[in-house]
């Protein structure tokens, strides 16, 4: 709701005379809301939003346009944005029927023009967006995505906005290595697996992450350790001599939180958390 203020001056034989002020309203008639159909984001994921504008007047709103920001922040000189419009996504509805898709620009911003909103009426917009490497990912993080619509039918510009938050979780990968690649039979060697966490949440003890392997040819003589400190069969391990079967026991894998540092274009570069599991025995 817009208000407005106005007030006479009456002059006379060099004289001036101010009236009363007055003030007055302008009732709005269209709405805007915006909402994301999650509430979490992932690196490379997509979010869906939903735009709804919502007209109670007796009038038609033509020729309207939407932008959203694709929430653009600023960062160094220019702005950066932790998301993009995925390309053919966008549907229109119009009092909950399908229509043809309007004007789209891309951007960013996106901009979505030659909306009209009947009267008494709904109009609403669906569409898919990527989360771009400008996304911030560590714990606590968040988008902010405002769409505003503008238009001469409009007092002023309306602006809704929704805010999606990173997920916190962890995510682990494993790779192996063999040294030496070629031995002989009854030489020694060492497999290395190294335990990565990409993801902004560290993977404690008590959360019982476990790694198996089945050693083929099957060793002996083994000797483990984690991160360089000595690991103790029955305590930290299992190992089946007869069939090769080795498992890290309940509670004995912690893996660090990924850190995150924003790059000079404002990218956002990830470096896993890591732990390195060394298994050394004799074929």
């Amino acid at each position: 709701m817009a208000s407005f203020t106005n007030f006479a001056t009456l002059t006379h034989n060099g004289q001036s005379r101010i009236s009363n002020t007055v003030t007055g309203e302008i009732l709005e008639t269209l709405s805007i809301s915006k909402t994301a159909a999650a509430d979490s984001y992932r690196p490379g994921g997509d979010v869906s939003y939903i735009v709804s504008l919502i007209n109670t007047g007796t009038t038609a709103l033509a020729d309207l346009t939407i932008t959203d920001d694709l929430g653009g922040y600023e960062f160094e000189q220019g702005l950066v944005y932790p998301l993009a419009y995925q390309a053919g996504s966008l549907r229109l509805f119009v009092n909950g029927a399908p229509q043809p898709a309007p004007t789209v620009t891309a951007g960013p911003p996106l901009v979505i023009s030659g909306l009209t909103v009947p009267a008494g009426g709904n109009l609403l917009l669906v569409y898919e967006a990527e989360i771009t490497a400008f996304a911030p990912l560590a714990a606590g993080s968040a988008i902010v995505n405002t769409a505003t619509v503008t238009g001469e039918g409009l007092v002023t510009p309306l602006s809704a906005s929704a805010t999606i938050s990173t997920a916190e979780a962890a995510a682990l990968s494993v790779r192996k290595a063999l040294d030496p690649v070629t031995v002989e039979p009854g030489g020694s060697v060492t497999y290395s697996f190294l335990i990565e966490n990409s993801g902004n949440t560290a993977v404690n003890a008590s959360e019982n992450a476990a790694l198996a392997d089945t050693f083929d040819p099957i060793l002996s003589d083994l000797s483990v350790s984690l991160d360089g400190a000595p690991w103790t069969a029955g305590v930290n391990y299992s190992y089946e001599q007869s069939s090769g079967v080795f498992t890290t026991l309940p509670g004995q894998l912690a893996v660090p939180a990924a850190s995150y540092a924003q790059s000079p274009d404002g990218s956002w570069a990830v470096t896993p958390g890591s732990v390195t599991l060394t298994v050394t025995g004799t074929l």
